[in-house]
């Protein structure tokens, strides 16, 4: 990537030898040379910035156009969260391929910004449970729980991600139970235990 500075040097070398043709730095000539190399500059920086906005991860001035292409928002992102909660929400929409292991949604929460435990139920069976163990009736075979830990719970306004305008707290895990309700096995009840 080159600077202004350079860019000036380059397109002085193309010019002609002559007195008309001064690089003197006081010269009206280098002057207006000089607001060419600054916006030569300013497109090569932002050619250089693309590297970055191919990348979801790490996507800024493209964050509107990513999300059209992976259908968002949607019911669960409504396009009002912080800017990086919608770049989590794009991650976990654009690199989630789908399953319905602990692996699967852990790595899902993960995506979203959220550490995880899993926790699955079973119904209390003479001979198989111990003394102990939870009275859950036969019903409770198809609940399981997502123990979310409390410092998850709290968002916090973060220089270079979030933006003029957004709360400097927010509570709130309003999409990661979207998200978890819409890709659980559908015969299934999810629970949210928040603060371990």
């Amino acid at each position: 990537m080159a600077n202004a500075q350079a860019y000036l040097h380059q397109i002085q070398a193309l010019l002609p030898v002559g007195a008309a043709w001064s690089r003197d730095a006081d010269a009206i000539l280098t002057k207006f040379l000089s607001a060419w190399a600054e916006e030569f500059s300013r497109i090569d920086q932002n050619a250089l910035s693309l590297l970055n906005e191919a990348d979801p991860r790490t996507v800024s001035q493209l964050l509107a156009d990513w999300e059209a292409t992976a259908g968002l928002p949607d019911d669960c992102a409504t396009g009002s969260e912080t800017v990086a909660e919608r770049i989590a929400a794009l991650v976990a929409k654009v690199v989630g391929r789908g399953g319905q292991s602990r692996a699967f949604y852990i790595n899902l929460a993960k995506a979203l910004g959220y550490d995880i435990t899993i926790n699955e139920y079973r119904p209390f069976r003479c001979g198989i449970s111990s003394c102990g163990d939870p009275l859950n009736g036969q019903d409770w075979t198809h609940y399981w729980a997502v123990e979310v830990s409390e410092e998850v719970n709290v968002r916090y306004f973060s220089c270079g991600t979030s933006t003029v305008g957004e709360p400097l707290r927010t509570w709130g895990d309003t999409l990661l139970e979207c998200v978890f309700n819409k890709l659980k096995p559908a015969h299934t009840h999810v629970n949210f235990n928040y603060g371990g």
